[in-house]
């Protein structure tokens, strides 16, 4: 796995509401979280606070939104 991926997942497990610009999604998406990854990428996910799990939706460009 790339080290930059590995470096920013890493910053995710810390707080997945913080880093990486992370905001709650709206509309059809509420629930999830999403994060900027780089340049256009874009990881969504869902946080389950219980059992301490990040789950990943989606990585993607900002079309994985429509």
């Amino acid at each position: 796995m790339n080290e930059k991926i590995k470096e920013k997942l890493e910053l995710l497990k810390e707080n997945p509401r913080k880093h990486l610009e992370a905001h709650p999604l709206y509309g059809k998406l509420k629930g999830l979280w999403s994060c900027w990854f780089g340049a256009n990428i874009r990881m969504v996910y869902k946080l389950d606070d219980v059992n301490k799990l990040i789950i990943i939706s989606a990585v993607g460009s900002h079309n994985l939104y429509r």
